[in-house]
């Protein structure tokens, strides 16, 4: 399952790591826009398989942040 963005910005903070587990509604990724910090969370539970994004880079809305595998 693939963990998208749902607003353009700078990644702030990730605050997972791979092979973490999250639950649905966990905070994964915070971004950055305009000064306000916008979390991502998972939409359910499972383990980070890999993180596509390092915090700086920039993603669109809709880029993919990162994998889950339920």
């Amino acid at each position: 399952m693939n963990i998208t963005s749902n607003m353009a910005g700078n990644v702030w903070k990730i605050t997972v790591a791979e092979g973490d587990k999250v639950s649905a509604g966990q905070d994964v990724v915070i971004l950055e826009s305009m000064k306000m910090e916008i979390p991502i969370s998972a939409d359910s539970e499972g383990e980070v398989e890999e993180i596509i994004v390092s915090e700086g880079d920039f993603v669109s809305d809709g880029d993919v942040i990162l994998k889950l595998k339920q």
